[in-house]
């Protein structure tokens, strides 16, 4: 008899070639490159339009400030101190929204890319009788089925209910190795503008024109779908109420400077410059930015956020779920041995697996029937093919095995406690070797897999099989850093406890939960958001579409169904599940970049007290000299240098805010007494130097000092 497995459609479970993205705009210089920096200058004159700028209360304020200033300078040309004022505060408003500008295009050019993929194809739509009929894309509806061969470029998004193809979808992942796609499976889903190129498939549309994917994703990379997120809109709140707070005090400033004889000293030109050196403009230039920015390292590292909030929870994640398969471990376990119990052969135990693995695509089933071939090399007995009338019984989440009906026996092959609960349930029994042998492989790290049959003889195990699986390099040493962080791990799989014991002792996670089902994954989830928690995990499957839903940050694959990139908040375009732990990490460095520019900006303001207060109340008050610790040249050089340095300190920490401050794994408190050192004390040093340095170049100028 012959002992060749059927031949087999490729498959997407296999290990895809992954090559290094190549889309332009992915990484753009900031304010460094002359070239964005030049494309970016029209969209921020644009942004002066005072319905754009009031949705910044911060930077309104110096807008008006900024119109304020022209119209006093305007009424009194001569007034070279007014123009120069204004001049820098309308210098100020230009470089907040520049480096707004500069944050959204760095996305214009992948943004170009993708419309370049979204094409006006002709789909080959299926008819209610069978036909096909041509369709524009344009029209296609949900529930539509088109035909897609070699050479076609798919006209939607929607996932493969006949066949198989390679396609291409560069065009959305940067990836020139093609991928395969196919029916049946958690790899069905494509996506609208990617190209088909061999084979023929069929597609169920499951979006609407003009809410495909890409066109989501040319919203989101452009910044035009950008919504605040709750700490933004709550930082937002805090900065409009400082605003307030310092205009009140400096409108109250005038009677009062009436009334002690510096009246000239306080012109509403003054004024408004103090008003705009004392709010916190900085981080109210750049907090859009920064916002922009944490979404674009994501895009630059293939990851799509479908919202800011998202990006905001990770964060906060304080725990974080992985799969344990291709995960934590580097997948495609592999059979290594059959182990038989007493009573039978190897060549039994074989025979029996291999059959119940012939319609099996998984890595682990096409590798049982290849170790199954090798004991037939080795001299074993030929291994006889499956009967014409074989009816395969499938692998489930829920059942955790899978088997075959054939020539009056039934053969099961899963794990070990849904293969013996199998066989009780037949009046079986499973014997006490068996359930030790499976315990010591699951022991050693393993995962074992029983295997039995029912036939005349009645239900019996025959067996285990051993399957071998390598935890990844450095996991150890990564899931370390995230307990730095804060963060718990749990590992999550469906293997039996002792199995997953040994798997987490190994790589080092904190927590497992064994043999889970899509229920068990839900109700975790439930527990830790129920203690406050902010939970995060990643899939690709239709059964993980739930969980993805339930978890504040649910990673899906590309390469999963519609059903979990629909449920998921993000979606990893590399299908490569690790990516969660950088996810997270970007998260934390949004939310460090914005506390730490914060910091910085509401420090800075003290040096500006130090150069403005001085010069407008020393004529009535001669004490405040000894404020003047700068020794600043003239009231109007303390002034204006002041002001400069407001609008200069933007243009410095732009890059910053674009490339974001460094993350390294630590506590909250850590992080804390790190930030308040580095910016705090920093944004108090910086602006006493900056100032004088000003000051200094200032007084050079004739009139000045």
């Amino acid at each position: 008899m012959s002992t060749t497995a059927p031949a087999r459609p490729p498959r997407a479970g296999a290990p895809e070639e992954r090559r290094p993205d190549t889309r332009p705009g992915r990484v753009g210089g900031g304010l460094s490159d002359p070239k964005q920096l030049a494309a970016a200058l029209p969209d921020a004159l644009r942004k002066l339009d005072p319905r754009a700028m009031a949705k910044s209360p911060v930077m309104f304020v110096v807008w008006v400030g900024s119109v304020v200033t022209t119209g006093l300078a305007l009424t009194d040309p001569g007034d070279w101190f007014g123009w120069a004022i204004s001049a820098w505060l309308w210098l100020t408003t230009v470089f907040a929204n520049l480096a707004e500008a500069v944050a959204e295009g760095r996305g214009k050019a992948q943004a170009d890319t993708l419309r370049r993929a979204r094409t006006g194809t002709v789909a080959r739509r299926v008819t209610g009788t069978g036909g096909e009929e041509p369709a524009p894309g344009t029209e296609l509806r949900v529930g539509d089925l088109v035909v897609c061969e070699a050479g076609d470029v798919i006209p939607g998004d929607g996932d493969v209910v006949e066949g198989v193809a390679s396609v291409d979808e560069s065009a959305i992942t940067g990836e020139s190795a093609p991928v395969v796609r196919e029916s049946g499976g958690d790899r069905c889903a494509v996506t609208g503008g990617t190209k088909v190129l061999s084979d023929r498939i069929v597609v169920r549309i499951t979006t609407k024109p003009g809410d495909t994917f890409i066109d989501r994703m040319i919203g989101l990379v452009e910044g035009a779908d950008r919504r605040k997120t709750p700490n933004e809109v709550a930082l937002n709140i805090l900065l409009a109420s400082l605003t307030i707070v310092f205009l009140l005090a400096v409108v109250t400033l005038k009677p009062f400077a009436v009334y002690a004889g510096a009246d000239a000293q306080t012109s509403l030109v003054v004024l408004a410059a103090l008003l705009v050196c004392l709010i916190p403009t900085t981080i109210g230039a750049l907090l859009s930015a920064i916002g922009i920015a944490g979404m674009d390292r994501l895009v630059q590292r293939n990851v799509l956020a479908l919202s800011g909030r998202a990006v905001e929870a990770a964060g906060d994640v304080s725990t974080l779920l992985l799969d344990k398969t291709g995960t934590i471990t580097l997948g495609n376990r592999r059979a290594c041995a059959f182990v038989p119990v007493r009573g039978v052969t190897e060549a039994e135990l074989a025979g029996a697996a291999r059959l119940s693995s012939l319609a099996d695509e998984t890595p682990e089933g096409r590798s049982i029937v290849d170790l199954a071939q090798e004991t037939v090399e080795a001299g074993a007995a030929p291994l006889p093919d499956a009967p014409a009338d074989a009816e395969w019984v499938a692998f489930t989440a829920r059942s955790r095995m899978s088997g075959v009906d054939a020539g009056g026996r039934r053969i099961r092959k899963g794990a070990s406690g849904a293969v013996a609960a199998w066989v009780e349930e037949r009046g079986g029994r499973v014997p006490e070797d068996a359930r030790e042998l499976a315990d010591g492989i699951a022991r050693a790290g393993g995962t074992p897999l029983l295997v039995a049959v029912e036939d005349a003889e009645g239900a019996r195990v025959l067996g285990v099989v051993h399957l071998k699986d390598v935890v990844k390099e450095g996991m150890r040493e990564r899931f370390a850093e995230l307990r730095r962080m804060g963060i718990r791990t749990v590992m999550i799989t469906g293997d039996n406890p002792l199995t997953a014991k040994a798997v987490a002792e190994e790589a080092g996670v904190d927590d497992f939960l064994a043999e889970a089902t899509p229920e068990d994954k839900l109700a975790l989830i439930r527990r830790e958001q129920a203690g406050g928690k902010l939970v995060a995990m990643t899939g690709d499957g239709t059964n993980d579409a739930p969980a993805l839903a339930q978890a504040d940050v649910g990673v899906a694959m590309n390469t999963g169904t519609s059903a979990a990139k629909e449920a998921g908040n993000m979606v990893d375009l590399d299908s490569d599940p690790t990516k969660l732990i950088e996810i997270v990490a970007i998260g934390k460095q949004l939310l460090i970049t914005r506390g730490a520019l914060t910091t910085f900006s509401i420090a800075n303001d003290v040096a500006k007290y130090f150069a403005i207060v001085p010069a407008m109340f020393t004529v009535a008050y001669p004490g405040l000299e000894t404020l003047d610790v700068m020794g600043l040249a003239s009231p109007e050089s303390a002034i204006l240098s002041a002001v400069i340095f407001n609008a200069l300190v933007i243009v410095a920490l732009v890059p910053l805010a674009l490339r974001g401050v460094r993350y390294r794994p630590a506590g909250a408190d850590a992080m804390l007494r790190r930030n308040l050192a580095v910016y705090g004390l920093g944004g108090l040093v910086a602006p006493f130097a900056g100032i004088k340095l000003i000051d200094l170049l200032l007084s050079l100028i004739p009139g000045l000092r």
